[in-house]
C-alpha cells in the first residue's frame, strides 16, 4: 500500500465560518487529520518492515494502530468533501433527496436521526450515513474511528464529533454545532457518493 497523503481542501480554512470558525479548520485539518496521516504511515510502514523480516512486532498493537489512524484519515476525507460554505435554506435534492426519502420516510425525520445519532455518541467520534450496494442506507455512530462500523456499507455522509471539531467554537454545546452543520453540508458531493460504485 502506498503511504498516504494530507489532502489539499477545496476551500479556505475561513469558508465555512460561521458554522465551523477558520481557527478550528486549521488545527483540525492541519494537525489533527495531519496525525492520522502520519500514524496511518507509520503504521503501514511497521507492517513492510515486519513482511521483509526485518523486525517483529506486536500484531495486535499494529492493527489497532493503523485501524485507528487510517479510518480517521478516511473518514476525515470524506467530511472534509462533504462541506461547502453556508447557505440558510440548504436541503438536498435529486437521487439524494429520493434515497433519503425512500429509506427514512422524509428528510426532516433523516436529519433528526443523524443529528439525534450525533448528539448521542458516546465520548469522541461520528455520526455517519452509510449505504450498501442494494442503496440500503443506515445512520450509525462510530466511536473514536473504527468502533461499530457496519460491514458492506459504505460512508456517504459524516459529522465529526470529536471535540476538537467544534469546542473552540461552540465550547461544549456539541447540540448546537449538529444543529448548524446543516448550513454547510454539500449535498452535490453527497449525491455523488451515493451514486459511487
Amino acid at each position: 500500500m502506498k503511504l498516504l497523503t494530507l489532502p489539499k481542501l477545496d476551500y479556505e480554512y475561513s469558508d465555512l465560518e460561521p458554522v465551523i470558525p477558520k481557527r478550528i479548520m486549521e488545527l483540525h485539518h492541519s494537525v489533527h487529520h495531519a496525525g492520522y496521516v502520519k500514524g496511518a504511515n507509520s503504521a503501514l510502514e511497521t507492517l513492510a518492515k515486519a513482511r521483509s523480516g526485518e523486525m517483529e512486532i506486536n500484531v495486535k498493537a499494529v492493527m489497532k494502530d493503523l485501524s485507528f489512524n487510517l479510518n480517521g484519515h478516511l473518514l476525515h476525507e470524506i467530511f472534509w468533501k462533504v462541506m461547502k460554505k453556508p447557505v440558510n435554506e440548504n436541503t438536498p435534492e435529486a437521487k439524494i433527496k429520493e434515497a433519503l426519502e425512500k429509506n427514512f420516510g422524509s428528510i426532516p425525520a433523516f436529519m433528526k436521526e443523524f443529528a439525534d445519532a450525533a448528539k448521542s455518541v458516546e465520548g469522541s467520534g461520528w455520526a455517519a450515513l452509510m449505504v450498501n450496494a442494494d442503496g440500503d442506507m443506515v445512520i450509525t455512530q462510530i466511536e473514536k474511528h473504527n468502533l461499530m462500523s457496519i460491514v458492506g456499507y459504505r460512508c456517504i455522509l459524516c459529522i465529526d464529533v470529536w471535540e476538537h471539531a467544534y469546542y473552540l467554537g461552540y465550547e461544549n454545546r456539541r447540540g448546537e454545532y449538529v444543529d448548524k452543520f446543516w448550513q454547510i453540508v454539500n449535498w452535490e458531493n453527497v449525491e455523488k457518493l451515493l451514486m459511487q460504485k
